[in-house]
């Protein structure tokens, strides 16, 4: 497995918006093994691969942007104020944070009180997102604007990307990072086949999955597949029955969702794949969340599309936990995908 690269993209900034730093790191991993490579207006990335011109077109989609937060205001005393993108406020409190400032990157923490003087009622509850702030060691604003803070700075969990040993890895936006590295080691292994693919690193995917829709209707493919990082629920507490997806049972294949019924030519190739080349899977059990198959299949007169996701704790936190076996299979399946629908 190729570390370094996923660590690259880990730790890469690339808040909804803002998405440069994994953009670049996939045009400068992929760049020689594509035919074309051009981004668009919106930020999206392609890289096309041209096969024989009698085979479907296949776009592949990772979103290249991350859970983050917007500021929004900067008070007297020179606290941030913010908006959240894809994080609930129950993992905010007590969190590193880093923003791009004006002049450079800025490090701040999610302030809290100490227990030593909430209530029991406060104790007992989740902050409010709109009572949370950003303290970056400032006075007060002027101080705060000094530093380069602005309104409209965006920002991200300050995580670093580990290896934990024994197949186990964290990092800070596995969702979609780790699409990306699919995307990205499965368009390589393209290079010198006969398959027509279009990868495609999507902006904007945490706010309501914009860029695919626009990069869909530019490629105009014969199948979509999004390549994705969903929740593994297998911790304690969580009931058998609620637990979407696991660790070390292979990639997710997702039936339906909130944003899209997977086509059913896309779903069974996808079963026919794994069972023929015997790599393992899961269904997705629960079926919420979006990705961007679910603006891919609504585009134009319609494109027959599904989802595959690699299983990761914690997703939309700062930090999630996954393994190598898991990425390696994922990647594995939607080689295996490829080959059965193109033929």
């Amino acid at each position: 497995m190729n570390k370094p690269l996923l660590e690259k993209l880990s730790n890469a900034f690339g808040p909804p918006g803002h998405e440069a730093e994994p953009r670049n790191i996939l045009i400068e991993e992929l760049q020689d093994y594509a035919d074309e490579v051009r981004t668009d207006k919106l930020g999206n990335v392609f890289f096309t691969h041209k096969g024989d011109e009698k085979a479907p077109v296949i776009m592949l989609a990772a979103h290249t942007d991350e859970v983050a937060v917007l500021v929004t205001d900067i008070d007297e005393q020179g606290f941030l104020r913010f908006h959240p993108w894809g994080i609930v406020a129950n993992v905010l409190p007590g969190q590193r944070m880093m923003l791009k400032g004006k002049k450079g990157t800025l490090y701040g923490i999610l302030g809290t009180k100490p227990p030593h003087v909430l209530s029991a009622e406060e104790r007992k509850a989740a902050i409010p997102a709109d009572e949370l702030f950003i303290d970056i060691g400032a006075t007060d604003r002027e101080m705060a604007e000094a530093k380069g803070a602005y309104v409209g700075m965006t920002g991200t969990f300050d995580v670093q990307f580990k290896d934990l040993g024994d197949g186990y890895l964290w990092g800070k936006a596995f969702d979609d990072r780790v699409g990306c590295y699919v995307m990205s080691e499965v368009f390589k292994w393209a290079k010198d086949t006969s398959y027509n693919i279009v990868a495609v690193g999507t902006v904007q995917e945490e706010v309501g999955l914009r860029g695919s829709k626009t990069a869909a209707w530019q490629v105009d493919p014969d199948y979509g597949l999004a390549l994705e990082n969903t929740f593994a629920m297998d911790m304690p507490g969580v009931p058998a029955h609620k637990q979407s997806a696991g660790l070390h049972k292979g990639p997710v294949v997702t039936i339906a969702d909130r944003s899209v019924i997977a086509h059913p030519k896309v779903l069974g190739s996808l079963m026919e794949a794994a069972d023929t080349e015997e790599i393992p899977y899961q269904f997705k059990k629960i079926p919420s969340g979006g990705t961007d198959a679910g603006s891919i299949h609504l585009t134009k007169a319609g494109i027959p599309s599904g989802t595959v996701a690699n299983p990761c704790r914690y997703i939309h936190g700062p930090c999630g936990i996954t393994t190598e076996e898991d990425i390696e299979n994922t990647v594995a399946l939607v080689k295996a995908f490829i080959k059965r629908i193109s033929s």
